[in-house]
């Protein structure tokens, strides 16, 4: 019994060191797995099939100004100004939640890149709060810009299809730095759930919402690229 604190204090420790280590790391190394892509795999074998990812990582610079100014516009439009959580978004969820029957999240790029190149999709009380963690971590050991590099390098848009370039490529024909405005926001709108929504085939409800999106893109300003990649 007196070893059991000793252990737990060793396997808290291992942790700490083995988290900022990786953060650290993917500071400057591609992102070229995550645990998504593993959970994926074993999903489709489950299912019978054989397993397949269609991934391809580019640089901050070779990636279409316009998917960058998509997922901000829908997924975190305060992303450049806040430090991993925005506050504004939290509350309102907190109030909407209230009467809503199926409540809404406030989660921003940040948060989501710290869930899928560390962490489990599943939500839980414990990934939720490791998510927490990796957020703090990334935000002060990465810049914005590597940030959103990895986030679009690492974001599932369809059955086994992640990141930027695997979709242009399989969508729409071209790379992630000739993708258009018209194109970005119809992969951003399909986001929220990729394995529903199709940005290939897109319904009417994808098509409303890549309308609404095209409208928030004109706000969003985008810093002078910095990234050495």
């Amino acid at each position: 019994m007196k070893k059991i604190p000793r252990i737990f204090g060793k396997i808290v420790l291992f942790f700490f060191l083995w988290s900022v280590v990786s953060v650290i790391g993917y500071r400057f190394v591609p992102v070229y797995f995550t645990p998504l892509m593993g959970i994926r795999m074993t999903e489709q074998i489950a299912e019978g099939r054989k397993p397949e990812v269609k991934h391809k990582w580019v640089s901050y610079t070779r990636i279409s100004n316009n998917m960058k100014r998509a997922v901000v516009a829908s997924e975190d439009q305060r992303f450049f100004n806040h430090n991993g959580f925005d506050k504004v978004e939290i509350k309102k969820a907190l109030k909407e939640n209230k009467t809503r029957k199926r409540p809404r999240g406030a989660s921003t790029i940040s948060q989501q890149t710290a869930k899928n190149v560390f962490l489990w999709p599943r939500s839980s009380w414990l990934r939720k709060g490791l998510e927490a963690y990796f957020t703090v971590l990334i935000e002060f050991f990465w810049t914005k810009e590597r940030i959103l590099t990895v986030y679009l390098n690492c974001m599932e848009v369809g059955d086994g299809i992640y990141g930027v370039e695997a979709v242009a490529h399989e969508h729409f024909n071209t790379t992630a730095e000739k993708l258009s405005a018209s194109q970005s926001a119809l992969v951003a709108a399909t986001l929220p759930n990729p394995l529903k929504f199709s940005s290939k085939k897109p319904s009417s409800y994808i098509r409303q919402r890549q309308s609404h999106i095209l409208r928030q893109m004109r706000t969003v300003q985008l810093p002078p690229a910095s990234e050495k990649e």
